[in-house]
């Protein structure tokens, strides 16, 4: 079939032999592509899980600071486990992989039966997330054609993955660099805009603390953030991405696997 074979040429790209050494090579990624191709993981969880952090805090907007360094805490202990996992494992190093060598067939098992889980709920909240945003732009009459925009946005991301993934670098790249920039420009934008505020933020914040356990007990505090945290947790995904494909960088690989592995904790 001829023309089939040509439309999926067209679609999917020329077929590659993965096991020469020569394109083996030429697909490699360098540290900036792989924070690139495998950082959009992480990115797209920022998206939304600091959003939903700060939301089920309510009222209580002081714990926001507490948040951040738990955030800031969090990322850096997992992002140094999978350093670990890198350097353990320098061909690639799933859940599944590291479960199973270092804890059993059985932690194995359950590792990977929760990543099939993970990488469903990745791709349909992050999409979700995503078409909101930009949605939330649009009129109002357009909100009916939301479902429409996620399907179609699922079956581009399929298309992608298909056709390799340097192949999906190319039409990421000004997305993701885009979305770094102006996140970062935002950033920077309110810490200046708030900078007289500043001194006063932790003072502030330790009396507001003081001021809710007396009211409403210790417990009570300690409730309210442990929720916020654990309702961020989407914050605290996408890292793993590197130590799993580690076979996709160029050499040598355990330096550049660190340094994505920096990138994206960044």
């Amino acid at each position: 079939m001829p023309s089939f074979d040509k439309f999926r040429e067209v679609l999917l790209g020329k077929p590659y032999d993965p096991l020469n050494p020569e394109i083996r090579h030429n697909l490699a990624l360098v540290a900036f592509l792989a924070w690139i191709g495998l950082g959009a993981d992480g990115l797209s969880s920022s998206c939304y899980g600091p959003e939903e952090a700060f939301l089920a805090l309510g009222h209580y907007t002081h714990f926001g600071l507490y948040l951040a360094v738990a955030t800031f805490l969090t990322v850096f202990i997992i992002a140094l486990a999978y350093n670990q996992v890198i350097e353990l494992f320098p061909s690639g190093g799933g859940g599944y992989k590291v479960a199973t060598q270092l804890l059993g067939p059985r932690a194995g098992l359950l590792s990977g039966s929760a990543l099939l889980v993970d990488y469903v709920l990745t791709i349909a909240i992050s999409i979700a997330s995503g078409v909101d945003a930009l949605f939330s732009l649009l009129p109002p009459g357009a909100q009916a054609y939301k479902l429409v925009a996620e399907i179609g946005l699922i079956i581009v991301l399929i298309v992608l993955n298909l056709r390799g993934m340097k192949e999906s670098i190319k039409v990421l790249l000004p997305i993701f660099l885009g979305f770094f920039f102006t996140h970062a420009f935002l950033i920077i934008y309110g810490i200046v805009a708030h900078a007289e505020g500043l001194p006063a933020l932790i003072p502030d914040t330790i009396n507001e603390t003081r001021q809710l356990s007396e009211q409403m007990g210790w417990a009570f505090a300690a409730a309210l953030f442990l929720r916020a945290y654990s309702l961020g947790g989407g914050t605290y995904t996408g890292l793993e991405a590197v130590s799993n494909n580690v076979n996709m960088l160029s050499e040598p690989r355990v330096r550049n696997g660190k340094y994505t592995m920096l990138y994206m904790a960044g």
